[in-house]
């Protein structure tokens, strides 16, 4: 399964499948495959990007976001909130909350969203911007992409115990190497977590 997950930068990743999967498409490159699916968990620039969105929306194109994104994405949008349980092209999709904690970026609501897809029988967790929160000591996944920049979101230190209160197969660290942070929070979350940790190269 992780030789079918491209880590495309930021929080940005696509997941070829039976169905082509985009989380926070930004900064595609050209011609990227169209997609089946596009996730997308919160308003701000670097994670909802019309711009992105169009590159890869074809006619059979599910676009999946909260409510305040929805206008500036255009076309149909399947809004969602968190809470939110939904069935799109036979993948199961669950939305989780994603929001700081002592930190004003991603205030506690139900439109910052995380999201839990099921494909090919394996659970993936999408963590979106937050902090280490409480709910995820609830989350059974399979594959965990957990930010670990710090700033707007969890640090590699947060981060490991959020892996650690997850327990996935394994964590894939996402979130640096663009705005804020560098591989040096990618290695140290290896370093220092429990669960095993795989760092994947932008594309």
């Amino acid at each position: 399964m992780i030789e079918q997950i491209h880590w495309l930068g930021h929080d940005a990743f696509r997941i070829d499948g039976e169905k082509v999967i985009y989380f926070d498409p930004w900064k595609l490159k050209a011609k990227p495959p169209i997609a089946d699916l596009v996730l997308i968990s919160h308003n701000h620039y670097d994670h909802c990007s019309p711009e992105d969105v169009a590159l890869i929306r074809g006619p059979q194109t599910v676009v999946i976001a909260p409510a305040p994104c929805a206008k500036d994405l255009g076309g149909e949008v399947q809004v969602v909130k968190v809470g939110d349980s939904l069935d799109v092209q036979g993948i199961h999709v669950e939305v989780v909350p994603a929001y700081n904690v002592g930190k004003k970026f991603h205030p506690r609501s139900p439109d910052n969203v995380g999201y839990i897809v099921s494909i090919q029988g394996k659970r993936i967790y999408h963590a979106g911007d937050t902090d280490m929160i409480p709910e995820m000591s609830k989350f059974q996944v399979d594959i965990a992409l957990l930010p670990v920049s710090g700033t707007y979101v969890m640090t590699a230190d947060e981060a490991v115990k959020a892996a650690e209160a997850i327990r996935p197969g394994v964590a894939i660290p996402m979130h640096y190497a663009t705005i804020v942070g560098s591989e040096r929070d990618a290695e140290r979350f290896r370093q220092f977590c429990s669960v095993p940790v795989h760092i994947l190269k932008p594309e």
